[in-house]
């Protein structure tokens, strides 16, 4: 059964805050969150396809770093959302954002724990964040395209960042800084693009 107060769960607890606090761009944000229940994500598809994924790109020469597993996130207003995500993964054409690459060809992931949503948090609000494991790949730094005409994946690449992601300047807005610190991966094989990117793996939601 399932025992919220076990021992094993507090400590999931602790590991899920320890990632998110880790992954603040604010660090005055540390104390404004509480969170209360964490559920492991344990889904052996998303682990075997993250593990061939980095075999894949390991095989193709990538280097550790880019190899290495970091933590994104996602954040939702309501439970059955969140785990949707869990069961059938982050797919494409699920994102509003468009400014770093199509949406119909990649997803959108948060790099940080607290500018998860264009708008701030206002107090009381509430809502699920579903932590996944990331491998980055090889990135590429495009500038924030805001016409119709999208960026698409970069041939030879994994993933778009922001040109301004590493210098938000701290007069930036919530909006802005949302949208400059998010990840946008992909998988194209074969001049197609898959409908869930392997490098992305739900891992625990809070």
């Amino acid at each position: 059964g399932f025992h919220p107060e076990s021992e094993e769960s507090s400590s999931l607890l602790q590991t899920a805050v320890s990632v998110l606090q880790s992954s603040y761009l604010d660090s005055t944000f540390q104390d404004g969150f509480q969170y209360s229940q964490a559920i492991l994500v344990e889904n052996d598809v998303f682990l075997s396809e993250l593990r061939a994924f980095a075999q894949a790109k390991e095989a193709a020469g990538y280097s550790q770093e880019e190899l290495q597993e970091t933590f994104a996130f996602l954040l939702f207003d309501n439970e059955e959302e969140a785990k949707e995500v869990c069961q059938t993964g982050l797919r494409v054409n699920s994102s509003s954002i468009s400014t770093l690459g199509d949406p119909a060809k990649g997803v959108y992931i948060s790099k940080y724990a607290d500018y998860l949503h264009p708008r701030p948090w206002y107090h009381g609000k509430s809502g699920y964040i579903v932590i996944c494991k990331l491998i980055k790949g090889k990135v590429k730094v495009v500038s924030e395209n805001y016409t119709t005409s999208y960026t698409c994946p970069s041939p030879g690449y994994d993933c778009h960042v922001a040109l301004s992601r590493n210098n938000v300047p701290p007069k930036t807005s919530h909006c802005q800084a949302f949208e400059q610190s998010q990840y946008y991966v992909y998988e194209v094989s074969g001049g197609s693009t898959a409908e869930r990117p392997r490098q992305i793996c739900p891992y625990i939601v809070i």
